[in-house]
C-alpha cells in the first residue's frame, strides 16, 4: 500500500489560441510519464490529474497513478479562455481527491497544480477565482507553463512557485517532472 501521495493537477488551456501547442502538450505528458516509470519511488507515489478548459472546463482524467497512460488532449474550437472557472473546477476535485486520500489512510502532501497556456484570459474576473483556489488550506503549489505568445504577467500571477516559458526552450514534459521533484523534496502534508 502506498502510505505518501503526491496529486498533481496538469490544469491545460484547449482554446483556439492554443490549437498549434496541443501536440507539444501531448508530447509533454508522455515525456512525463517515461520520467515517472523510471523512477520506481516515484510511480508509487504520484497521482496525475488532468482538466482541460476553454469556454468551459472538464476533467479528462481522473486522479490516477501517473504511470497510467492519458488520453490525448484535443483542442477546441472556442475562442474563450475561462480561467476563473478552470480554478474553481480544479479546488473542488482537490478538496474530493485529498478527502478520498485521506479515507484511505494516506498521507497526502501539498497538491501541486501545474497550469499550461498562453496567457489570455477572456474572463476578467479569474483572479478572484485563483484566489478563492489559494485561499484554502488545500493550496496548491502553482507553477505556470507558457507555450505561444505568452501574457507573462497573467502567469506570473498564477505560477506563484514558478513560471516556465516554452519560448525559452524548456520542454513541457521536463518542467512538470522538475517540478514535481522539487515538491517531493519537501515535506509538506496536508
Amino acid at each position: 500500500m502506498v502510505l505518501d501521495v503526491l496529486p498533481c493537477y496538469l490544469v491545460c488551456d484547449v482554446s483556439f489560441s492554443m490549437s498549434d501547442h496541443i501536440d507539444e502538450v501531448n508530447a509533454g505528458m508522455r515525456e512525463f510519464r517515461g520520467v515517472v516509470h523510471a523512477d520506481r519511488h516515484a510511480t508509487a507515489q504520484i497521482r496525475l490529474c488532468v482538466v482541460v478548459f476553454a469556454e468551459s472546463p472538464l476533467v479528462v482524467r481522473p486522479l490516477l497513478p501517473a504511470l497510467e497512460p492519458a488520453e490525448e488532449i484535443t483542442p477546441r474550437e472556442e475562442s474563450g479562455s475561462d480561467f476563473g472557472s478552470a480554478f474553481t473546477l480544479v479546488r473542488t476535485i482537490i478538496e474530493r481527491d485529498v478527502r478520498r486520500l485521506k479515507r484511505q489512510r494516506v498521507q497526502v502532501r501539498r497538491p501541486l497544480l501545474f497550469f499550461v497556456s498562453d496567457g489570455r484570459a477572456t474572463d476578467p474576473a479569474w483572479p478572484a477565482s485563483l484566489a478563492r483556489l489559494t485561499a484554502t488550506t488545500l493550496w496548491p503549489e502553482m507553477v505556470a507553463f507558457g507555450l505561444g505568445a505568452v501574457d507573462q504577467r497573467a502567469l506570473g500571477r498564477i505560477g506563484s512557485s514558478r513560471v516556465f516559458l516554452g519560448s525559452d526552450g524548456v520542454r513541457l514534459g521536463i518542467a512538470l517532472a522538475s517540478s514535481v521533484a522539487r515538491t517531493v523534496l519537501r515535506p509538506e502534508h496536508v
